[in-house]
C-alpha cells in the first residue's frame, strides 16, 4: 500500500489526535490554525484514505484485571498460504490475543498475550494455542514491567 501524501497540517492533525482523540474539530483547528471546517474535511479525508483507522480509549491493563503480559513467539510446521490463513483466523478469535506479527528470526510469529494472571496464562498455552494445529514451536517471556507504553507513532516533523 502506496503511503498517502501528508502535508504539515495533516501531520499535526495526526499528531494531536494520537495524543488525544476526543478533541473536538473546533479545538483542533484552534491548535492547527485552520477553521473548524477545513479541520473536519482534512480530518475526513484522512479517515477515508484509511490513515485514521478508528479511534479508541487506552486502558490500564492491570487496573482492569489483566495482570500478565507475555510475548509469545510461535513456529509452523508448514509455511504458505493455507496454513498461514489457517492460524489468521484461529488468532483473530482468541482474545487473549492483542497483537499478532508475522516476523523474521527463529520464530515465524510473534504474539503479544493478556490474561489476569500466570494460571490463566499456562490455561491459554495449554488448552487453546498448544491446540492450533501446526504449531510446532512455542516459547515464552513474561513482560516484568513496561518501561514505554505506545502513544502513537512517530511521525515526521513536517512534510
Amino acid at each position: 500500500m502506496a503511503a498517502t501524501t501528508l502535508d504539515a497540517f495533516d501531520l499535526k492533525l495526526l499528531r494531536l489526535l494520537q495524543d488525544d482523540a476526543r478533541l473536538s474539530h473546533v479545538a483542533l483547528s484552534e491548535r492547527v490554525h485552520l477553521s473548524p471546517s477545513q479541520c473536519a474535511r482534512r480530518l475526513q479525508r484522512l479517515e477515508e484514505a484509511g490513515v485514521v483507522r478508528g479511534y479508541g480509549a487506552r486502558l490500564d491493563d492491570r487496573l482492569v484485571g489483566l495482570g500478565v503480559t507475555a510475548l509469545v513467539h510461535v513456529t509452523l510446521e508448514r509455511h504458505g498460504e493455507s496454513p498461514a490463513a489457517t492460524l489468521h483466523a484461529t488468532l483473530e478469535a482468541l482474545p487473549e490475543v492483542v497483537e499478532c506479527l508475522l516476523i523474521t528470526g527463529d520464530a515465524d510469529y510473534q504474539l503479544r498475550v493478556i490474561v489476569p494472571d500466570l494460571e490463566s496464562f499456562s490455561a491459554f498455552i495449554i488448552r487453546k494455542l498448544m491446540r492450533i494445529p501446526g504449531i510446532t514451536g512455542i516459547r515464552s517471556s513474561i513482560v516484568l514491567e513496561q518501561i514505554k507504553p505506545f502513544r502513537g507513532l512517530p511521525l515526521p516533523a513536517s512534510a
